[in-house]
């Protein structure tokens, strides 16, 4: 079927979201085996050179996890599927964040084995934060440890309470063969995982009870969702409601957002195609979801652009892939109008005009040239020379500003230099276009040694980008120790004055300020208030305080590393008529910073990480003790299918670097270990003055 034969109600712009090793990537290519785009399921792991479809990077291929999202399209009972399959290492959560930007939709899978883990919580916080309607898919539940009911026992217990099973598998563990799906109450039945079709029979006798009792619970849950649905259920019983008014209620309750639709089975296997069943029937299309809402740059006002070809032209470009044959490729999510190959287009975030070279639906690492891309599509544009992660693109006789994508600010850094003066060009060009493609990766240049510092999300991260300027830019680097993004904050309040006067001869300086610091309320961010009353302060001098209070902040007071959560307010000051001038002001503002900041309390902060390690209880003991020994503070243990346990604790990350290979040694390679980062806290005080004794060696 060609994608312009396609109706929009049934375009599926969808996710695929999991902890690391959940079978993200094998769902993934099961579907595409399904939907006929494939031949043969590609492997992960193992001995298939081939690989997965969506994991087509070199290190993807070595290391088997997924780094970076790949866009495939499919076609599944006239539907089109957009299908993104996301990372699941927390390094590489920047991935996720701005594929569920651009998506309607999500297919949640879980390790049968594990239940909900420490980066399912993750990805599901980042779909809420979307509002991403979601459908579980319980994985790996046919392998030893593979439990559908006790994984759903822990979506109810750390996710939600409304995730209810559509269908219900047949047999335990290896003798799994199938699922009763509750909405026509039938068995979809195989003999092999790997047969082409499902074959319809009557529920197993030992299963009906059950059955019906899961059927009365989605019943009854559903009709939630339509007052009249509920009293025709109410006055009339179960019975009454048909399959179609069944359906639509369930659809109207995943639309929401907050009721979930739980299946499971083996990713590999043809199951598969009751996934795909869910996607189709019950994620939303363009056309559920709300009409985009953006600024108009020309005058301020927030506007509406609604999925439809005919509106103007709004886009969002939410990935950058640099591709070996063809450069730089922009992924872009289309929300209204068309795009068309060799047209121009305004990029209202850098306020620049662009014109769109080249249109290619990506399957991959694979390209299919097109004309143009419509309203609720997905696509990738070549030939876009400004436009990054984020960037609107707008019809220039219409702009409009859509929200952007926020990133976290990357923990960890290390120095890099390059090993000959060849590799040093290289390696200029190499980090430039890493950042281009990774909005959570920064490169700066350190003002004290003149080192070249990279910033990432973790060790993993800047491991992969260092592999990769090697690879793919034959860049051959020197790398130093990791290093930590501490931070400063303050805990109480003080007022100082700036005062700058200087009279040499001539025209002289002079600006006066009166300056409170407090925290902010949230701990993050730099806040500005003015509370000037009549002209002490001119107006036209203001932002210049704020200025120079600003970048004094970002080189700290205690240790040199940048402040946060503080809180400046402008509420008194002087000036004259002749010597005061906006350099005078902002000079005030650095000495304000300079007198106050030391009397309200200051503070070293570090990021601390939310560490899980799932261990055989043999291990507990020297596990937890570890913990303990790098500060860590534990904060619950639990009990996980195959009698093995589940640690959950707090670490600071200074402590953490080195952790996997460390656990490895402890447990003879059985325990497993996942972090993310939690918050900044303050470190303790014999701590801090290590810290300050380390920056003032330097």
């Amino acid at each position: 079927m060609a994608a312009k034969d396609v109706p929009l109600k049934d375009y599926r712009n969808i996710g695929i979201i999991a902890h690391i090793d959940a079978g993200k990537t094998t769902t993934t290519e099961g579907i595409l085996y399904r939907t006929g785009i494939n031949h043969k399921i590609g492997l992960v792991k193992g001995d298939d050179p081939a690989g997965a479809t969506t994991d087509w990077m070199a290190q993807e291929k070595e290391r088997g996890i997924t780094i970076t999202s790949a866009a495939v399209t499919a076609f599944w009972k006239g539907h089109k599927i957009n299908i993104i399959d996301t990372p699941g290492h927390i390094d590489f959560t920047a991935e996720v964040e701005r594929s569920l930007r651009v998506l309607d939709g999500a297919v949640t899978v879980f390790d049968g084995k594990m239940g909900v883990e420490a980066q399912t919580e993750t990805v599901w916080r980042q779909a809420n934060k979307y509002g991403v309607p979601r459908i579980c898919f319980i994985n790996k539940i046919n392998q030893i440890g593979g439990d559908f009911w006790k994984s759903l026992e822990s979506i109810h217990k750390r996710l939600s309470k409304q995730a209810f099973p559509i269908h219900i598998p047949i047999g335990f563990e290896k003798d799994i063969n199938g699922v009763v799906d509750l909405i026509d109450m039938k068995a979809y039945t195989y003999s092999d995982y790997a047969d082409k079709e499902l074959i319809p029979g009557e529920i197993p006798a030992d299963m009906l009870e059950r059955a019906k009792n899961a059927r009365s619970l989605l019943v009854e849950n559903a009709v939630e969702a339509d007052d009249e649905l509920m009293m025709k259920f109410l006055d009339e019983g179960e019975d009454a409601i048909t399959t179609e008014e069944l359906k639509s209620a369930l659809r109207k309750r995943v639309l929401a957002g907050d009721f979930f639709l739980v299946t499971g089975g083996d990713g590999r296997g043809v199951i598969v195609e009751k996934v795909l069943d869910l996607v189709a029937d019950y994620l939303p299309s363009p056309l559920d979801i709300e009409a985009a809402q953006g600024v108009n740059p020309k005058t301020g006002n927030v506007e509406e652009r609604k999925s439809d070809s005919s509106e103007p032209l709004a886009a969002l470009a939410f990935k950058i892939a640099t591709d070996p044959f063809v450069g730089k490729l922009i992924f872009i999510r289309v929300y209204s109008g068309v795009l068309k190959a060799g047209s121009y287009v305004l990029n209202t975030t850098s306020g620049e005009k662009e014109r769109v070279g080249r249109i290619v639906r990506m399957h991959a690492d694979k390209r299919e040239e097109i004309s143009e891309v419509t309203a609720g599509d997905i696509a990738a544009v070549v030939g876009l020379k400004d436009t990054f992660t984020g960037a609107t693109l707008a019809d220039p006789a219409h702009p409009i500003q859509l929200e952007g994508i926020e990133f976290q600010d990357p923990p960890v850094s290390i120095a890099v230099e390059p090993k000959s003066k060849a590799d040093q060009e290289k390696m200029g060009i190499a980090l430039q276009r890493l950042a281009e493609e990774d909005p959570t990766f920064r490169v700066r240049t350190d003002d004290e040694t003149g080192q070249t510092i990279m910033s990432g999300m973790g060790e993993l991260h800047l491991d992969i980008l260092i592999d990769r300027m090697k690879r793919e830019f034959n860049v051959e680097a020197n790398i130093g120790e990791p290093q930590v993004a501490f931070r400063e904050a303050i805990r109480g309040m003080s007022e100082a004055q700036g005062k700058h006067a200087k009279q040499s001869g001539g025209r002289g300086q002079f600006g006066d300020v009166w300056i409170r610091f407090e925290p902010t309320e949230t701990g993050e961010g730099f806040e500005f208030a003015d509370e000037i009353k009549g002209g002490v302060v001119p107006q036209e001098y203001r932002k210049a305080v704020e200025k120079g209070i600003k970048d004094t902040l970002e080189g700290g007071v205690i240790a040199g590393y940048p402040m946060i959560g503080v809180k400046a307010t402008l509420y008194d000051g002087s000036y004259h008529d002749v010597d005061s001038s906006e350099l005078a002001f902002n000079l005030a503002g650095v000495l304000a910073v300079k007198a106050g900041i030391p009397q309200a309390r200051p503070v070293i902060l570090e990021p601390v990480m939310k560490v899980e390690v799932s261990t055989p209880e043999d291990f507990m003991g020297d596990i937890i003790g570890d913990l303990n020994s790098r500060r860590g503070r534990i904060d619950a243990m639990d009990d996980i299918p195959g009698g093995a346990k589940l640690v959950r604790a707090f670490v600071p990350l200074a402590n953490l670097f080195g952790y996997t290979n460390d656990i490895r040694s402890m447990s003879q390679g059985r325990a497993a270990s996942t972090m993310e980062i939690a918050q900044y806290e303050e470190v303790p005080p014999n701590v801090a003055q290590e810290i300050i004794e380390k920056r003032t060696a330097k």
